[in-house]
């Protein structure tokens, strides 16, 4: 019987050896085709990623003008003042660009005088009150309720500890 026991001892091992060679194996290709996959993909992105950067550099085709008594906007169209470095910007002379600053400023106060004079009127005033009072008195009820249940939570831990000093003693 003991004649059994080596060949034994040696071949389990080796046994398992061989098993786990094939499994290491059979993940390697595995995992050699997902990456094979993965860097083809990856490819195909890059190719794709390309084509539509090469699509947006492309110069931009001009859109044919149409031949109407009126123009709204110049959009789509070449702008040549603006193509052309170091061409002169349309200036505004000091009173026009004063008079347009004024004219800003008188808009936006009025607006503002507006808003405050609306905010304070005495119908906004109430709903504000309203509503204030309405918040502080949920804001108590919730109070109550938290310290209603906080003392019951101690409470409940009180006699607990009670019992069980009581069932030890």
């Amino acid at each position: 019987m003991q004649q059994w026991i080596v060949p034994v001892v040696v071949g389990v091992p080796a046994l398992l050896a061989v098993v786990l060679l094939v499994a290491l194996l059979r993940v390697r290709a595995g995992t050699a085709r997902e990456l094979a996959s993965a860097r083809a993909e990856a490819a195909a992105l890059r190719a794709q990623v390309e084509e539509i950067e090469r699509r947006l550099t492309a110069p931009e085709r001009t859109r044919p003008v149409l031949e109407t008594g009126y123009v709204i906007t110049h959009l789509g169209e070449a702008d040549p003042a603006a193509a052309a470095p170091g061409t002169s910007v349309e200036r505004i002379d000091g009173a026009l660009f004063a008079d347009l600053v004024l004219r800003e400023t008188v808009v936006k106060a009025a607006s503002l005088a507006h808003g405050v004079r609306r905010a304070l009127a005495p119908e906004v005033r109430n709903r504000i009150r309203f509503e204030m009072r309405r918040e502080v008195k949920r804001a108590r009820k919730q109070r109550r309720a938290d310290v209603r249940e906080a003392r019951r939570d101690w409470e409940a831990r009180q006699r607990s500890t009670i019992t069980d000093e009581g069932s030890a003693a």
